[in-house]
């Protein structure tokens, strides 16, 4: 049985609650043990309204899920999305408290920074080339305001929750598309100087032009259309890794640039 819209509410002002308090909730599918795609959607939704409603700005979109294994794991048949606010995006180099992470991991991945609004049923990657002004490299912080995970299999949390966005950070060189192939992109993923991972822009559905483009038609579906300015989170190219206190992390993108930052450690460690 699907959530009633009371419930849906409900879920969103926990969700909420939590981000800002930083008392983690139970899973909205322990909880709620009916709840589908379509209630955490909306979940999501009603809590974008809330922070809009609040003065929050919203900065962009993030697409998750976007490899097959991931999918797989999940039980996923198509990628996820959340909604990006502007006080989610650290500067480079930020030391980021502990305090103010739950299970954090890092990714690394492109970032699209729109020059004209894009959205409707049939965009395709054309569409996203000419709304795009340039692109950066990015690191996403994976993070969720639940206190453990669900019982239960599933990507309904993960949508509720934002795709699991915890904060983002991007790199200084901006890139035009024209001026480079995007699959060919590579990324390397540092943790206290040893490489951890490394990978390529195409391991993201082939092309991160096709995760845009699927992020402005699942968009369309519920009346939204990207906007001039927005930056969208193309999806990780490598696993996602778990970060802790004091560590130092570094995504070196090769002629993009690098991005570092760190975790601080907890009040009262030395």
């Amino acid at each position: 049985m699907a959530m009633t819209d009371e419930e849906r509410r409900e879920a969103a002002a926990a969700l909420l609650h939590a981000e800002n308090t930083r008392e983690w909730i139970d899973p909205i599918t322990d909880t709620y043990p009916g709840a589908d795609n379509e209630d955490a959607y909306a979940i999501g939704q009603y809590v974008t309204d809330a922070k809009v409603a609040a003065g929050r700005v919203i900065k962009g979109y993030k697409v998750g899920l976007t490899s097959k294994a991931m999918r797989s794991t999940s039980g996923a048949t198509e990628p996820d999305y959340g909604t990006l606010f502007d006080n989610w995006f650290l500067d480079e180099g930020s030391i980021v408290p502990a305090s103010i992470l739950n299970v954090p991991l890092v990714e690394i991945e492109i970032v699209f920074v729109l020059k004209s609004d894009l959205g409707g049923p049939d965009t395709n990657a054309i569409d996203v080339m000419r709304a795009t002004d340039f692109i950066l490299p990015g690191i996403e912080v994976v993070d969720r305001r639940y206190n453990r995970r669900s019982t239960q299999a599933g990507v309904v949390d993960s949508i509720a929750d934002a795709a699991s966005c915890g904060f983002i950070i991007v790199g200084g060189r901006p890139t035009k598309l024209t001026d480079i192939d995007i699959r060919h992109i590579g990324g390397a993923l540092y943790l206290n100087g040893d490489l951890e991972e490394s990978g390529t822009a195409a391991a993201v559905m082939g092309n991160p032009l096709n995760s845009v483009a699927w992020l402005a038609r699942k968009l369309h579906e519920f009346g939204v259309t990207m906007s001039a300015g927005h930056s969208i989170l193309s999806g990780s190219f490598i696993r996602a890794r778990t970060i802790r206190p004091g560590d130092a992390v570094v995504a070196d993108f090769g002629p993009l640039g690098q991005i570092s930052f760190g975790v601080g450690l907890p009040q009262g460690d030395g």
